[in-house]
């Protein structure tokens, strides 16, 4: 006779530092799954009381209480199913990413992370003591093997577990998200799922923290190679798997909703920006936001994102036209406010720019307008967005993309004045897909707003064209600079010219103070501008190879 085990897998939205609310959350997840779902155990995410990244919180001395506390509350509160929990573990003056597993009122089993990730947004060697031991548990009669994250991202451990006689592995994850991740998981997966041969759950976590967004996505892949159930992303869920085992092969049967379909990439991030700003609203206590729309295709984004993120009645717009703002972006903006139904107001910045000019008329003197001028138009509006949140209680979002923040096409004290930054790290050409794909959800963004050609306004007949590379070029060679760590040679040989490959490199490198002071926005790529990305600000750093020094 064939052994069975069902295994709930609760992908949850948990916030950083809350042990006592994300306790209480594992206790009903836990119930729900003992009684609804009938399973014999629950398997939550890497880290849950606390959630990912506590970062320096953990260096409080009063989270360690805290933690034992949450323990001993589902020990108490949860009987008959077990309970695989993540947890920092403290022990003997160390620290360790751990997992127990909780049975009826004590602690059956506890596993410590050995394979510690410190590369791109990860730093938990900072924090954490590596484990040196496998662990092989029973549950239900069946041995089932425990990791956590990176241990499965490096081959070995699984290996372990199944000589320890494990016939299924449970990796508990808090994976963030950045567009394909869900393949690259995949692919690692089946991977060890081929080394060993048994089934891998694969459970992570959902939600919003500062710049990082997790996608959830958890997913089985059983012995075959084969994904056998996928939890929805970016949404909370808690669904149960049946696992039967024989002497030849472990055969899973999704139990529940049906196979989630792959996300579109425009659909994913646009799924994983909404997510980011909500949860940064939300967990703030932030009761609404305010943001500048242009009538251009970045604000015009970002109003669409936060009015799906909160509702439009926690979303309120202002149209700050200048001498320099075309009517048609005064028709847009108004357009894109009434569709979304947003509270919407116009405030001439013509007034302000007028005094700041009389007031600087005998510093400048002798001089010829310059960008100046440009950037006190910009001050004026960061100055009437930030009034209005300081005196309504409401974040601004600012509407800066990542190909201005690469190359410093922004102004401090100006537009990049606010509390987050929704689309930080969304170049401008996925900005423009982001707009069609929202607008095949319902139109939105007025087509025209689309056909332009982009302008900050700030001059006559201003275009963006006028200080950058078109888009189409200026994109392809931020990503390979940025992302790939490309150098200005292989970047040349890619057929870009050299003399346009060397200027926006050098304003990438020159602009480094001004993404230091940037709000925190969405993380959706491999290279994000913050934990991903750390440069510093002075440097006389150049690379040299064919053609000369960049």
């Amino acid at each position: 006779m064939a052994d069975s085990l069902r295994i709930a897998i609760a992908q949850l939205n948990l916030l950083v530092g809350d042990v006592a609310g994300n306790t209480a959350r594992v206790i009903d997840a836990s119930i729900y799954a003992r009684d609804t779902l009938q399973a014999d155990a629950v398997v939550f995410p890497e880290l849950t009381l606390t959630s990912y990244p506590p970062e320096d919180l953990l260096l409080r001395p009063a989270l360690h209480q805290q933690i034992e506390n949450g323990l001993q509350r589902i020990c108490e509160d949860v009987s008959d199913i077990d309970v695989i929990v993540g947890y920092p573990r403290y022990d003997d003056g160390r620290l360790y990413n751990s997992v127990a597993l909780l049975r009826d009122g004590g602690t059956i089993a506890v596993y410590d992370k050995q394979n510690l990730p410190n590369y791109s947004v990860f730093d938990e060697e900072r924090y954490f003591t590596a484990g040196e031991q496998s662990c092989v548990v029973e549950i239900a009669g069946v041995k089932v093997g425990l990791l956590l994250c990176e241990d499965v991202w490096q081959s070995g451990h699984e290996r372990q577990c199944v000589d320890a006689g494990a016939r299924l592995l449970l990796s508990l994850n808090a994976s963030p998200f950045h567009y394909d991740k869900f393949s690259q998981r995949v692919d690692i997966i089946s991977q060890r799922v081929a080394e060993c041969g048994v089934p891998i759950v694969y459970a992570n976590l959902v939600g919003g923290q500062d710049e990082l967004v997790f996608d959830g996505d958890s997913f089985v892949i059983d012995a075959q190679g084969v994904i056998c159930k996928r939890l929805p992303a970016f949404e909370e869920a808690v669904q149960a798997c049946d696992f039967s085992f024989n002497t030849e092969a472990s055969a899973v049967v999704a139990v529940g909703a049906a196979l989630q379909e792959t996300l579109p990439l425009e659909a994913s991030v646009y799924k994983a920006l909404v997510l980011g700003v909500r949860d940064y609203i939300e967990k703030n206590h932030f009761p609404g936001v305010v943001l500048g729309l242009s009538g251009g295709v970045d604000s015009a984004l970002t109003l669409a994102i936060a009015v799906d993120a909160i509702g439009k009645e926690r979303v309120e717009a202002v149209m700050m036209p200048s001498r320099y703002t075309a009517d048609m972006s005064l028709e847009d903006a108004r357009e894109e406010a009434d569709v979304l139904g947003v509270r919407y107001s116009e405030i001439s910045i013509e007034p302000a720019f007028k005094a700041m000019m009389e007031c600087l008329a005998k510093e400048f003197v002798g001089t010829k307008p310059d960008i100046t001028e440009e950037n006190i138009q910009a001050r004026c509006r960061g100055v009437i967005l930030m009034a209005i949140s300081n005196k309504k209680n409401k974040m601004v979002l600012t509407t800066g993309n990542k190909s201005e923040m690469s190359v410093g096409y922004s102004t401090l004290y100006g537009d990049m004045a606010g509390g987050y930054a929704p689309i930080k790290d969304v170049t401008k050409t996925l900005v423009y897909d982001l707009c069609r794909y929202r607008n095949s959800l319902s139109q939105v963004i007025p087509l025209r707003v689309l056909e332009r050609p982009p302008s900050a306004e700030l001059a006559p007949d201003q275009k963006d064209a006028d200080s950058l590379p078109p888009y189409d070029v200026l994109d392809p060679i931020l990503e390979m600079y940025i992302e790939q760590d490309k150098s200005p040679h292989q970047i040349i040989t890619c057929g870009y010219d050299e003399d346009v490959v060397q200027r926006v490199i050098s304003l990438v490198n020159r602009n480094e103070y001004k993404r230091r002071q940037a709000s925190p926005g969405v993380r959706i790529t491999t290279r994000a501008f913050g934990r991903d990305r750390r440069y510093p600000i002075t440097s006389s750093y150049r690379e040299e190879g064919p053609g000369g020094a960049d």
